[in-house]
């Protein structure tokens, strides 16, 4: 009977472990995938053309005074 209760609760303790080790296991690939998806974003915007920033015509040049 002893026996078959310390059977028991190392089942138990046993089940719980596994569930925790597949939850950090889980944890550990979603973190990975993130991880790739990070770089391939920053590679996209990287790739992206750069935009020429153009000067306006007369913002910034010609201060209007008037009263």
């Amino acid at each position: 009977m002893l026996k078959e209760e310390y059977r028991v609760e190392i089942n138990t303790i046993m089940s719980s472990q596994i569930i925790e080790l597949q939850q950090t296991v889980q944890m550990t690939v979603m973190q990975s995938a993130l991880n790739l998806n990070t770089v391939a974003a920053v590679d996209l915007l990287e790739d992206l053309p750069q935009q020429q920033v153009t000067a306006h015509p007369y913002k910034g040049s010609v201060i209007d005074i008037s009263i």
